[in-house]
């Protein structure tokens, strides 16, 4: 008997809460020692404006309610900050933004009076990453109440979102984020209806990428950044970051390389930490080396290079302690603010030019060309290779000793899609899911008031695959692309979007089918791939009889077919359809991209 319950147990599956798990620095790989003059910005624990990280040692990070009081009571204090709320997160709470301004500014017509360019930050888009929130909370109370950084609101305005999302920030626990070191307990990677905000922005599915969308209007920031830890190998950088090298906006993409990022750089080793590209390795160590791409506006910077919003995307190494990633944020800031102030004439003078660029090719995608991979070097950590018994395979060890390697570079910079860019597009009224986006986007376009006949290039979908899994609450689809020249008739309430407007690239990115970003590709026009309308056989079959009687190259066509299609010769079905689509009776509008292309 004993030996049947033992084998019994040893058949059970063992729950977690059942089994022996290792703390999670135990199996992760060695951490270096660090020490930098950031570590001065940290108020002395009998400061009374020492924010709740501080008061851990920078180890912890407060939930939504107990960021919300101190951010209130900071605002309360000085004259120099406002707070208001963005908008409300499915569960109800309130997203909040803190202004800070020398005149202490309420209203975005407020800042654009006193003429000083604007940083927009925010953290928490994934809430499992959420430095970006404890280092803006330093450096708001810094600037104000300390008034150690108070010059930098002469330079600059500043408005801070310390947690996008918020009810995500909320489902917090120890067990959020395996590879991160600290804080001890946060907030989760989607939001509560399971979305993920940095996948959101093209499509702007969520109520939170929706507020900040709609504040990015209003407030018409002059940089952006977007704060997050990263995800994958280890090395020696601290602080990586990134942005579009200008695919849709080449003026802002030279001075984010040639202005801000060296100030970035400068900035952050002079403060003890050290500041990296970003890094995304091809395999579990450097071996195939790295991989670079133009990202597309489903993300952050994708968006802001679509839209000419000049927007640069942080990702702090979460191999690195809690404490190290918020002072480089920190430090990252308030570079950020002096390098606007600083050049804040160039900068808005590369807006404008990209604003008024009207680039006759608009790129849809892009690969990494055939030339083969540039050479990068990096400052990378030791690793080897061993075989395991668990996956059978080779894994990496990180071995904890810096080094510098150099690795190839596959960076996704020629175009591998692109469209020209039309007149206008012209979108029906059955689709308002399209135009309630148009409308969040603040793409411009005009309401026709009585039915229009228009000369448009349409695309008819050749062999379209749906996705068989969901991504981001969509099943995704790809199609093959059939341009076909015809006169529409559009209906009253259609729109005609005109290209030739600020955000025109964006409009192409979404309405276009061939864009990976289109809402077509995100699965919002399904319904055009359905057939409502079939033949039956009794009528099919005497028909086709009659048709290849009467068309001799008909005939020709259908023998060809037989001959070199076993498939088709096999199906007697298929033959038939072939006939029907033929016929005016077929649908015309099966499988036929509802939104037109006005051209010249």
């Amino acid at each position: 008997m004993k030996r049947f319950l033992a084998a019994l147990l040893l058949a059970l599956p063992l729950a977690a809460a059942d089994l022996v798990i290792p703390p999670v620095e135990e199996v992760l790989p060695p951490l270096i020692p660090w020490s930098g003059k950031s570590e001065s910005l940290i108020a002395a624990s009998n400061d009374p404006w020492i924010t709740p990280s501080e008061k851990s040692g920078l180890t912890t990070t407060p939930d939504y309610d107990a960021t919300v009081a101190w951010l209130r009571k900071l605002v309360s204090a000085s004259q120099q900050l406002k707070m208001v709320s963005i908008g409300t997160s499915p569960e109800g709470r309130e997203i909040w933004m803190v202004i800070a301004s020398k005149e202490g500014s309420s209203t975005p017509e407020g800042l654009r009076r006193n003429g000083r360019p604007t940083v927009l930050a925010h953290s928490g888009i994934h809430s499992g990453e959420i430095d970006g929130k404890d280092a803006g909370m330093m450096l708001l109370r810094d600037i104000t109440v300390r008034g150690l950084e108070k010059r930098l609101l002469d330079r600059a305005n500043f408005l801070f979102i310390p947690i996008l999302s918020v009810d995500a920030h909320e489902r917090a626990s120890r067990y959020s984020r395996i590879n991160q070191r600290g804080p001890e307990v946060s907030g989760w990677r989607n939001n509560a209806r399971n979305m993920n905000l940095n996948r959101d922005y093209a499509k702007a599915d969520t109520v939170e990428i929706r507020s900040l969308i709609a504040a990015i209007r209003r407030w018409d920031p002059d940089l952006y950044l977007d704060l997050h830890v990263t995800d994958g190998a280890d090395y020696q950088y601290d602080i990586t970051y990134g942005f579009n090298s200008g695919a849709w906006s080449p003026a802002i993409g030279e001075w984010l390389t040639s202005t801000l990022s060296p100030k970035f750089d400068y900035d952050l080793a002079a403060w003890g930490h050290i500041p990296g590209p970003l890094i995304f390795n091809v395999a579990d160590d450097f071996s195939k080396g790295i991989s670079g791409w133009i990202s597309p506006p489903r993300f952050s910077t994708g968006y802001g290079d679509a839209i000419h919003l000049p927007t640069v995307l942080v990702e702090n190494h979460s191999l690195k302690p809690y404490r190290q990633r918020v002072l480089g944020t920190y430090i990252l800031l308030r570079s950020a603010l002096e390098s606007v102030g600083d050049s804040a004439q160039s900068l808005r003078a590369a807006i404008d030019a990209d604003m008024k660029r009207r680039a006759e090719s608009i790129p849809l995608s892009w690969r990494v060309p055939e030339s083969g991979p540039e050479k990068i070097e990096i400052q990378s950590i030791r690793s080897r290779q061993r075989l395991s018994e668990i996956t059978g395979s080779m894994v990496t060890d990180w071995l904890g000793e810096p080094e510098t390697i150099t690795v190839d570079y596959h960076v996704a910079s020629e175009v591998a899609t692109s469209v020209t860019r039309p007149k206008a597009w012209w979108v029906p009224p059955a689709w308002p899911e399209v135009i309630d986006r148009l409308d969040a986007h603040g793409i411009r376009y005009e309401r026709i008031t009585a039915p229009r006949d228009v000369e448009v290039e349409m695309y008819r979908l050749v062999d379209p695959k749906i996705e068989t899994s969901p991504m981001e609450g969509h099943a995704r689809v790809t199609s093959g692309l059939q341009p076909e020249r015809r006169t529409w008739r559009f209906p009253t309430n259609s729109l005609r979007v005109p290209a030739d407007q600020a955000l025109g690239t964006l409009a192409a990115i979404l309405l276009e089918p061939a864009s990976t970003d289109s809402f077509f590709q995100w699965g919002f026009m399904l319904e055009v791939l359905s057939r409502t309308e079939y033949v039956e056989s009794y009528v099919m079959e005497p028909m086709a009889r009659r048709m290849l009687e009467a068309n001799p190259a008909l005939r020709a066509e259908f023998e060809e077919k037989l001959r070199t299609d076993v498939a088709f010769r096999g199906n007697p079905n298929a033959r038939l359809q072939w006939f029907y689509e033929k016929t005016p009776w077929l649908d015309e509008r099966w499988k036929l991209y509802p939104i037109g292309r006005e051209t010249e």
